[in-house]
This record gives C-alpha cells, sequence and structure tokens, in this order.
C-alpha cells in the first residue's frame, strides 16, 4: 500500500509565524513538527527527522511521504529514498 501524503504547498506569506502555519504543511502534522515551506526547510527535516520523539513508525511513514512530496515541489533532490535509512 502507497503512503499519501497530507502535505500541501503553503501560498501565504513567507514571513507567517509558525504557529499560524496550518497543519498540512507541517511533515509530523500531529506534532506541527517540521514545517515544509521552502527548500530549505526540506532539507532541515531530513537533516533532524530522526530528532522527532514519540512518534510512531506509521507516522514516520506519512511524514517521509510529506517530506518527498515537499522536495518534489520546491525541487530539492533527496539522498534518501525510505526514511529507514535517515542518521546512517
Amino acid at each position: 500500500m502507497e503512503i499519501q501524503p497530507t502535505w500541501h504547498p503553503f501560498r501565504g506569506s513567507p514571513d507567517t509565524a509558525r504557529v499560524d502555519l496550518p497543519d498540512d504543511v507541517f511533515a509530523f502534522a500531529k506534532e506541527r513538527a517540521e514545517p515544509l515551506t521552502n527548500a530549505a526547510h526540506v532539507r532541515s527535516a531530513v537533516a533532524r527527522f530522526d530528532q522527532v520523539r514519540g512518534v510512531s513508525d506509521d507516522e514516520r511513514d506519512v511524514a517521509f511521504a510529506n517530506i518527498k512530496a515537499a522536495a518534489d515541489y520546491y525541487g530539492v533532490t533527496l539522498k534518501v529514498t525510505d526514511w529507514h535509512e535517515i542518521g546512517r
């Protein structure tokens, strides 16, 4: 079964405060962790992916699908194809 991302591009102002961002712009929506509002944030989300605590493997599956969707949208090339490869 293919995991469907919950991420959607943020079309608001780049100056929008994090607290005012919608849940669907975060890699981890429920935790509101790792916003994906530009290419730099996508790269940061990959770098910090294994630092997010208290989430299930299913939540990590969705978060990585969100990161992949945002990476495609912002033109970021990912060097990993699965979240299990991050941090190794």
